[in-house]
Parts: structure tokens; C-alpha cells; sequence
């Protein structure tokens, strides 16, 4: 038998999250408040801008709590809504104890990984960056240690050769949405079961610049899978001329004649950059100071042999 409709508070912010509300607004289910962080500088001119869930969210016309940090107000606020479910989707912030108690049924979060591996900030980049052959998503039970909760449901997915963290995180975040609607109606129906995680946990930190600098003494499939891992924040990028040189999109090449690591070099209108393997085509570059161009048209302008990616 069907159960009655849960009430929920969903938390999240970026736009990989968008889908996950969008789809519990589209379900049975009734979400009473929108928890995001707060209005964050973006561009050259730093404008405050809403996050993109805020700004979902907005105009859905849900309710908008906007926190960095979920204090004891927040806490507060939420069990005054009387909300059944709370629900987290990349809101970048920790729950403490009284706001997982702010709600009947508790917390539970759409990850995208297959835990426990890569529990934390960055599981997608992460799994990328290390040439995992698949990842997935998982709903969880939060707790206060993270990611560590027993799982509701998980889901597999391929990684693809040539996919980029953000292409994997894009349809995780699609897939997961309907994933995440499948537990919350099981919770409301009284069937869910949650199974404690089993394995090694594996840690997914935040992605900093250096994890982004590209290494050309490294071995080609290892340099590819990092610059994929990096694509496209914080993006991929190496120095040359002195200069920050960002590589937009690349792809390996197997078979294209070997080169000195951080040498160029150009064969039938093709650029290419030497690591310790395989060479890598680029695609789209931006040189520091320029936008993204087709590799083929920077490479025209410069043309030096003496030209080298450190």
C-alpha cells in the first residue's frame, strides 16, 4: 500500500543538483524549503550571484533558506517546518547532529560514487583522474562521520575513454535524480533497507590548482586520465612561454609519433604534446591572457621549436 507523501527539506547548490529537485518537486513527494549557500561572486566583476539551485529553486517557488554553515538556527528552522525526509545533494556544507535529528525520518544523500570509494568532496574528478573503469552513485543514510552511512540503493555506471568528469557528472546527476525519488518513495512506503558499506574507504579531496597542472614526464594514459579528471574545473593547464597555457580538450594519441616530453610538434594540420608515452592532441587551447581556440589556429601564430610545455 502506498503510503502518504513525505514532506521534504532538500539541500543543496550547485547546478549538478538541479535535477535531483527538480525531480522530487516532479514526484508525490512535497519539498517545503530549499536549503543552498549563500550568494557567491562570480566573474571578472565578482556580481553576488545566487546558486544555481537558489536560483531553481526561485523559480520553482520553494521557499529559500541560504546558509554556508547549518547551525542550530537552521536546525531550528527545519523541525519547524515538521518535515518528514531531509534531502542532500552537493550542498558543500556538514550536517551536525541536531539538524540530522531535525527530521523524522532523518538525512539521506544522492553521492555520486560507489561507495565507499571515493567518499568526500570530489568522487567523480577523482575517479577520473585515477582511470577507474566505472563509478555510479549511491543514496545513503547520513551520519555524522562522512559519507559513511549505510547505503539505500547504488547504481553502476561505465566511464568512458574519452569522457571528462564533466560529462560522467552530468548524467550521474540525471540517473541519480531518479535514483533519489526510488528511496524516497521506498522510505514513505516503509519498504527501504539500508546495507552498511562494505570495503576500503577511499578519500576524494577537494581538487586544488596543483591538481590540475599536467605533468609531461608522466605516462600518456595517466596525463590523459588527469586532464579529464580536471575537465572542466578547474581545468587542465601547463605553462608555456612563461605563461599559464590551459588545454580546454585533448585526446590521447595512440599511434601518432612519439615526442619529447613537453616538446610540440605538427603533423597534418594535428597538434601534438610529447609525455613519456603517447603524445596527446590538442584540441582546444587557451593561451594565458586569450580565449579558447582551436589548437590548430594557436599553433599557426606561433610555430617555434624551441617552444616547450613545463
Amino acid at each position: 500500500m502506498t503510503e502518504a507523501p513525505l514532506r521534504i527539506v532538500f539541500a543543496g547548490t550547485p547546478a549538478v543538483a538541479v535535477p535531483a529537485l527538480e525531480a522530487l518537486v516532479g514526484s508525490r513527494h512535497e519539498v517545503v524549503a530549499v536549503i543552498t549557500r549563500e550568494d557567491a561572486p562570480l566573474g571578472r566583476k565578482r556580481v553576488l550571484t545566487p546558486s544555481p539551485v537558489a536560483a531553481a529553486a526561485e523559480s520553482l517557488g520553494l521557499p529559500i533558506v541560504k546558509a554556508n554553515r547549518l547551525r542550530d538556527a537552521e536546525a531550528e528552522a527545519v523541525r519547524a517546518l515538521s518535515a518528514d525526509l531531509g534531502v542532500v545533494v552537493a550542498y558543500g556544507g556538514l550536517l551536525r547532529r541536531p539538524m540530522l535529528e531535525a527530521t523524522r525520518l532523518g538525512w539521506i544523500n544522492l553521492h555520486f560514487s560507489l561507495l565507499p570509494r571515493w567518499r568526500g568532496a570530489a568522487p567523480v574528478q577523482r575517479a577520473v583522474m585515477a582511470d577507474d573503469a566505472e563509478t555510479g552513485s549511491s543514496v545513503f543514510r547520513l551520519v555524522e562521520e562522512l559519507d559513511a552511512g549505510p547505503v539505500f540503493d547504488e547504481e553502476r555506471r561505465a566511464i568512458g575513454p574519452d569522457e571528462t568528469a564533466g560529462d560522467v557528472l552530468a548524467a550521474l546527476a540525471v540517473s541519480g535524480a531518479a535514483q533519489l525519488v526510488r528511496v524516497a518513495d521506498a522510505l514513505a512506503d516503509g519498504t527501504a533497507v539500508a546495507a552498511p558499506q562494505v570495503g576500503e574507504p577511499v578519500y576524494a579531496d577537494k581538487l586544488s590548482l596543483d591538481d590540475a597542472r599536467l605533468d609531461w614526464a608522466d605516462d600518456g594514459r595517466r596525463g590523459y586520465a588527469r586532464l579529464r579528471g580536471v575537465t572542466p574545473e578547474p581545468g587542465a593547464f601547463t605553462t608555456v612561454g612563461g605563461g599559464r597555457f590551459t588545454i580546454r580538450t585533448a585526446r590521447l594519441a595512440v599511434g601518432a609519433e612519439r615526442l619529447a616530453p613537453g616538446r610540440f610538434g605538427a603533423r597534418g594540420g594535428r597538434v601534438y604534446l610529447g609525455t613519456a608515452t603517447h603524445p596527446l592532441e590538442l584540441l582546444i587551447v587557451q593561451p594565458a591572457g586569450k580565449k579558447p581556440m582551436p589548437a590548430a589556429d594557436w599553433w599557426r601564430g606561433v610555430q617555434s621549436d624551441d617552444l616547450v610545455a613545463e
